[in-house]
């Protein structure tokens, strides 16, 4: 979706960073949409949108090797600002006359960085002869500037750590701002957006509900939409969004598989068939889903048969209604990114991940997707926008296949059941604690083990749940949370006591790494 001309768009350029994505969350939190696009086919869309400024990522190659991605020409010697992070300041100094060199002294993590003179990049936090922390993560790095450069910052092991040529307003860090392990990145990428490169920050979650409305009206016209509902952020808010644009031209398809949380359904039919009067279709499938997936363990198998079912039901229920000719799904800008990355980029692993295989040629329906130029934060301030209710805005993510995945070997109504009461208890006591807004997710899972315990004056032998949460700020990396001992008693005794079939609850402290989007 191309946004209105008045708005201020902004560039960026991806060179590989597993981090890439966290630029334009920064960026766009000040109000500058921006969006990303591989080195490769930069060029192009920089003349298209002529943005009022560019930043160019990091990225895991050296520029000393030959062969490796190189900034385009009209985008290094036109009059755009430039900010360049890591490799992105690394690939300035290079193709402007510098040199980078492939050292020992590495930097990865936690550094200190001298300011050396008191700059606009530094506006608001830091002058001259203060030292701020800042995440470093390179092997290489700048021995000798280009010309008109000149040095701002430095650590220990990156003498050019920050530099600025003002009268190009091309600029560099070797250090990665877009982090939270640098807590004054989000204020320098400002700076540099706001104070260099005059964006006014005026693009808002009101500004692109209007925009989406207005396009989805222009592309869909008198033509009806089916779209798959599944209780998650990002299909309800593409419903609600598609039913304010074009209200009954709109049928929702939602296909219980049997492998949803406690109160699921009630919830989603209640909501957008009684509150906002959406049509809605409601398919109670989970005997075929049972069916299908009886005796399988491998997960990737699972997936894959889950997806499959659910295209067919969904197609039937398509074709009961007279068919449709667009289809709405809620790809995400995520989705987008990664599967346009320049190094081919995890596509595959994402539509299994989230589309759960993807949908066939012979559906022959056009693709709505309203809010694929969003981040998953933005998709929940989209949804305050259009009046959600928070329990939908702000719910955890749930994968498409659902507890499927939350119960490790063979699938059986039987352990389901177990799993969903477990799970209930879990994040009811969560919510009584007040923590839920503080975990990014939580869920429990049904181990495929099975241990012997004494409970009362009996022997039991029952399963073991795992329970996990954890934080992030960003959908891609994650940390464990850190609960209260008094916490994880309380729900382990709730559990046992009441959720037959299960005699031990475990907690799993597994951090996540960077690069992925959903944690199972």
């Amino acid at each position: 979706m191309d946004m209105d001309q008045d708005m201020d768009r902004l560039l960026i350029v991806d060179f590989g960073s597993q981090v890439t994505q966290l630029i334009a969350r920064r960026v766009r939190e000040s109000g500058v949409y921006c969006e990303i696009v591989p080195f490769h086919s930069a060029s192009e869309r920089f003349a298209e949108i002529n943005p009022r400024a560019v930043i160019l990522s990091g990225g895991p190659n050296s520029v000393a090797d030959t062969d490796t991605p190189r900034i385009p020409e009209n985008i290094l010697h036109g009059s755009t600002p430039i900010l360049g992070i890591c490799y992105g300041q690394q690939a300035l100094c290079a193709q402007l006359g510098g040199s980078v060199e492939q050292s020992d002294e590495r930097e990865f993590g936690r550094a200190e960085l001298k300011v050396e003179a008191t700059h606009t990049l530094f506006e608001g936090f830091a002058s001259a002869g203060e030292t701020l922390p800042v995440w470093m993560s390179h092997g290489d790095r700048v021995n000798a500037l280009p010309d008109g450069f000149s040095v701002v910052g430095t650590s220990d092991n990156a003498p050019f750590a920050a530099i600025a040529d003002d009268a190009r307003k091309i600029f560099g860090v070797q250090f990665h701002p877009e982090v939270v392990h640098t807590p004054d990145g989000a204020a320098l990428l400002r700076n540099f957006t706001h104070n260099i490169a005059g964006c006014r920050g005026n693009w808002t979650m009101a500004a692109f509900r209007e925009k989406a409305i207005a396009d989805i009206r222009a592309q869909v016209g008198y033509g009806r939409v089916i779209c798959g509902l599944s209780g998650g952020v990002d299909s309800s808010v593409v419903a609600v969004l598609l039913h304010e644009a074009i209200g009954d031209q709109l049928t929702c398809v939602y296909v219980d598989t049997g492998m949803m949380r406690a109160g699921e359904s009630d919830e989603v039919v209640g909501l957008f068939r009684d509150h906002f009067n959406i049509s809605l279709i409601h398919k109670d499938a989970g005997a075929a889903f049972l069916n299908k997936l009886d005796g399988v363990e491998e997960p990737e198998a699972k997936r894959k048969i889950i997806g499959g079912t659910f295209i067919d039901i969904f197609e039937a229920e398509a074709k009961a209604i007279g068919g449709a000719d667009f289809l709405a799904q809620g790809t995400l800008y995520p989705d987008v990114i990664e599967s346009v990355s320049f190094t081919g980029g995890p596509s595959v692993t994402i539509k299994s991940h989230h589309n759960v295989g993807g949908l066939p040629e012979r559906m022959n329906m056009k693709l709505v997707e309203p809010v694929r130029e969003l981040f998953k934060d933005e998709v929940r301030a989209l949804g305050r926008e259009l009046g959600l209710p928070e329990a939908f805005v702000g719910r955890h993510p749930f994968p498409g296949p659902g507890l499927a995945i939350r119960v490790p070997g063979t699938i059986t109504e039987e352990k389901l059941n177990i799993l969903r009461k477990a799970d209930l208890i879990y994040l009811d006591e969560i919510r009584k604690s007040g923590l839920y807004e503080e975990i990014w997710q939580a869920f429990a899972v049904l181990l495929p083990v099975r241990t012997v315990g004494v409970m009362g004056d009996g022997r039991t032998y029952d399963y073991v749940c795992a329970l996990r949460a954890v934080t992030s700020t960003d959908g891609m990396t994650a940390d464990y949370y850190p609960y209260e001992h008094e916490f994880l008693g309380r729900v382990s005794t709730r559990i046992i006591n009441e959720v037959r079939g299960i005699n031990r609850v475990v907690y799993d402290i597994t951090s996540k790494p960077p690069g992925t989007i959903e944690w199972e």
